[in-house]
């Protein structure tokens, strides 16, 4: 998919943007040469020689492609010479103009340069189908749930693994099928598992603290308020639920039915901030328009879990050119929210609500991204397309920047 700031970015913006996204193998992120040449797959994507042969079976010589899941032949793969070709006449190319890329943003406390990559990290093997990811206060240290045999991986700021736990497997200290992950303001790392239908709480280097089921059914999203609090959504009995820990003793403090009338709620967010909460919610098909699909729904709500502002998709999409379909909701270091379009590969910000919502793109060369994170003039991304964390920045000359 085109990034919506193509049309505003400078010739040396333009090269950045072919550099990162076409002329790297996103699997290992190291760029495509003689070593690393790309290589086309039977089902369209590109990877390079290396990966295709530390992915495939020695023996059956095949592999299934990270990003569609088709099974490939080895023996079926090409050179990919246009990729070859482009970076050749690159690397001859100097951009002669030096303007740097401008272009008004809302919604995000970040400087009004258009959204640049600063580093991604992961990829297939690292992380598996990742559903969720969280960040660690101020420090950085990013948390991811994936599908791997150990469930939650931890990087530092740069993309480095820290380490891994909760082992695969149902129990308390295991987890079944991680959905969502929270971080509370003390460290702790909160799981939904969905596969267990409980809340497990782990410190920050796996040890369990606390398992929480009745009454859930579904445990979906979760979020934890400044207090430390877990907000967490139940997809199945249409619920959010407000739990307060005592986490040094590991006990449950109080479990409160927060909001009882949502349809198939999903991913929440509390803004740090205002206190606010944001849930989103996916409509049954019998609440659609006519003719119209409509997908999902967004809730904002006040600390004290009075409605404050709702809208869906049919309602945005008329405000714009594009089809939007939300999957995802954060709030940003203002207190404004950001929803996440995993369809088209796309983050928008809605501005502060409830005023009226100004749709801003921010990042639009996404794959699947299914969550992310604001923090500091950084927005965090999880694209489980080609299992990744994304950092993207308003600073172009910006590295790793949490």
């Amino acid at each position: 998919m085109a990034s919506p700031w193509c049309g505003s970015l400078s010739p040396e913006g333009i090269l950045r943007e072919i550099q990162i996204n076409l002329l790297e193998c996103k699997v290992c992120f190291e760029k495509f040469s003689t070593q690393q040449r790309p290589q086309n797959l039977s089902c369209g994507h590109v990877l390079c020689l290396e990966c295709i042969r530390a992915l495939s079976h020695p023996l059956l010589r095949k592999l299934e492609c990270p990003f569609c899941r088709q099974l490939c032949s080895v023996d079926s793969t090409s050179h990919c010479q246009a990729l070859s070709d482009l970076q050749e006449l690159l690397l001859s190319w100097s951009p002669t103009s030096t303007a740097p890329p401008q272009r008004a943003k809302a919604g995000l406390g970040l400087a009004a340069n258009a959204l640049h990559l600063c580093t991604a990290f992961g990829g297939w093997g690292t992380l598996i189908n990742p559903t969720g990811i969280a960040v660690l206060g101020s420090s950085g240290t990013i948390v991811v749930v994936h599908d791997g045999e150990k469930r939650v991986v931890v990087f530092n700021p740069q993309g480095r693994k820290l380490h891994s736990f909760g082992q695969r497997g149902r129990g308390s200290r295991k987890i079944c099928y991680p959905v969502d992950v929270a971080v509370t303001p003390c460290g702790h790392v909160v799981v939904t598992d969905a596969g267990d239908k409980a809340v497990k709480v782990f410190t920050s280097r796996g040890n369990h603290v606390l398992t929480v089921k009745d009454p859930l059914q579904m445990p979906w999203g979760v979020d934890t308020d400044s207090c430390g609090h877990i907000l967490v959504s139940d997809v199945q009995a249409g619920t959010l639920s407000q739990v307060k820990v005592d986490y040094t003793h590991g006990l449950t403090l109080e479990h409160l039915t927060a909001i009882s009338d949502l349809q198939h709620p999903k991913a929440v967010a509390c803004c740090r901030v205002t206190g606010n909460t944001a849930v989103m919610e996916h409509l049954p098909d019998d609440t659609c328009p006519p003719g119209r699909q409509q997908r999902s729904r967004l809730r904002v709500f006040t600390k004290d879990f009075h409605l404050l502002y709702q809208t869906d998709s049919f309602s945005l999409t008329l405000q714009s050119t594009v089809r939007l379909n939300m999957s995802g909701v954060a709030f940003d270091r203002d207190g404004g929210v950001i929803v996440i379009d995993s369809d088209q590969g796309m983050i928008w910000s809605l501005g502060k609500l409830p005023n009226s919502p100004v749709l801003t793109p921010l990042i639009g060369d996404l794959i699947r991204p299914v969550g992310l994170v604001s923090l500091n003039n950084a927005l965090v991304i999880l694209d489980s397309g080609d299992h990744t964390v994304k950092i993207y920045s308003a600073k172009s000359d910006a590295g790793p920047i949490i």
